[in-house]
């Protein structure tokens, strides 16, 4: 692997997640050591980026192989890949399976030595340099004294956000992300009057090199985790339909579920911030996309049974919409990289209430032969099939129903549902075994296990 460490949680967030990851009816399946093992090998994913780079094409403006070639072009103006014998030059490969999909291949963890010269930035900015960004001047918490334009130094994520902004050292816990060269004097980044905007340390030697996409056809391309992606697909919205996003931002499902219906059709989005239903408008301007119609609104309170001139708007009337994409808050603990969470046991376990609040809307906007799809990015039992149990007990009118496409696993033991019903789940829970998976293997195999940690449930309300 490399330098960086398993994910750092505080020690009562560990304990829960073992707690569920080794559960009875897991250790009655699979055994101590095996569901230990498992568990470890998740704690060590999260804090790595994935072994591909997913990009969802916007194939409804142009066929996906001519996409994919423009990208390879442009990627290669960057000259940010490194050429060598095991990657020698910048290759887009299609998904095999999901038809809008293209991966890049990550090259990391590499071997990279440490300079005397640090910059330490906050685990947010430290988390998007291993994704293939460069430090931009925001992020960066403390630099040398002396740090002028042009140094070269090394970048060092702080884990536990203890580090003071304008230091000149750090020696709390933090982590190696890799060298580059300082674009701004440190009285720049540091100024008072005018905060420092823009590249403050561009990135030359980064422990994990992957492309960035700052700029790189914004129309045709958009980053998009292979999971998120998946989602659209199993909702499968159909031209014409009218079709609810509940927790829409930043916009990338929503705007794929207008491509995938061809933007014939409506899309409405919901989001309780304002500035969030800005992005979804720019990003659906961006993509050509008409059939998006975004709203400021709460969507626990998205239905009214009171009579309406107008329903075009939030509230709306009971049994509105065919389909419905309910993407809840969650605690996002399958988001990657992710080296470090301050979060509590009590902020981890104050989401299923909220998402039950949402499902409960959720299936009275759905009408009856409608689909609904249930998805969040993270690992927990309680946010996901502890929640699709809930749901099947408290609404007969709903039942699971098989997903296609189904790249995922089956979903985990530990809440009460059948086999039969586990297989119709999909989850994604990265435990890869870098040293197992060879490069012969096949593309897909590789990209579809290491993933986001993320879970798909889908519904027909009967």
């Amino acid at each position: 692997m490399s330098a960086i460490p398993r994910i750092s949680l505080k020690a009562e967030v560990t304990e829960h997640l073992r707690s569920v990851f080794l559960n009875k009816e897991v250790l009655a399946a699979v055994g101590l050591q095996e569901a230990e093992l498992r568990f470890q090998k998740l704690l060590t994913c999260l804090s790595h980026p994935p072994s591909y780079t997913c990009v969802r094409a916007s194939t409804h403006l142009a066929p996906l192989e001519g996409i994919r070639l423009r990208l390879e072009e442009e990627l290669k103006k960057q000259q940010k890949w490194i050429s060598s014998p095991e990657q020698p030059s910048v290759h887009v490969a299609p998904h095999p399976r999901i038809t809008d999909v293209l991966l890049l291949p990550v090259d990391g963890p590499r071997q990279v030595e440490q300079l005397s010269s640090e910059v330490v930035v906050g685990a947010q900015c430290g988390s998007a340099v291993l994704r293939g960004a460069h430090v931009f001047a925001p992020g960066i918490i403390a630099s040398p004294k002396y740090m002028k334009a042009g140094d070269m130094v090394s970048v060092f994520s702080d884990l536990e956000g203890r580090c003071t902004r304008g230091a000149t050292s750090f020696q709390g816990n933090k982590v190696f992300v890799g060298n580059g060269v300082a674009e701004m004097d440190r009285s720049a980044i540091f100024a008072t009057e005018t905060p420092a905007r823009g590249v403050g340390v561009q990135m030359v030697d980064p422990l994990y090199q992957s492309p960035s996409f700052d700029g790189v056809l914004p129309s045709l391309v958009f980053l998009q985790n292979l999971p998120s992606v998946v989602v659209g697909h199993v909702l499968a919205p159909r031209p014409g339909e009218w079709i609810l996003d509940m927790c829409a931002a930043p916009g990338g499902k929503t705007c794929h579920i207008a491509a995938l219906m061809g933007d014939k059709g409506e899309v409405v989005a919901l989001d309780r911030i304002q500035n969030k239903i800005d992005r979804i408008r720019q990003n659906a301007q961006m993509l050509s996309l008409q059939s998006i119609k975004a709203y400021c609104f709460n969507s626990t309170q998205a239905v009214s049974d009171e009579p309406k001139q107008e329903a075009k708007g939030p509230p709306f009337p009971p049994e509105s919409f065919d389909r419905v994409l309910l993407d809840a808050p969650c605690s996002g603990l399958g988001q990657r990289p992710n080296m470090a969470s301050t979060w509590s046991l009590k902020e981890i376990c104050s989401y299923p209430p909220l998402q039950r609040k949402l499902f409960q809307a959720a299936v009275r906007l759905l009408k009856k032969g409608g689909v609904l799809v249930y998805s969040t990015c993270t690992v927990t039992l309680a946010e996901n099939e502890e929640q699709v149990a809930w749901a099947l007990n408290t609404f007969p009118c709903l039942t699971l129903q098989p997903q296609e496409p189904h790249i995922g696993a089956e979903g985990m033991l530990g809440a009460g549902l059948s086999p039969e019903q586990l297989c119709l789940l999909q989850r994604f829970s990265p435990e890869v075994n870098w040293d197992q998976i060879e490069t012969t293997a096949p593309l897909a195999f590789r990209a579809d296990r290491d993933t986001i940690g993320f879970f798909i449930a889908k519904f027909l309300k009967t």
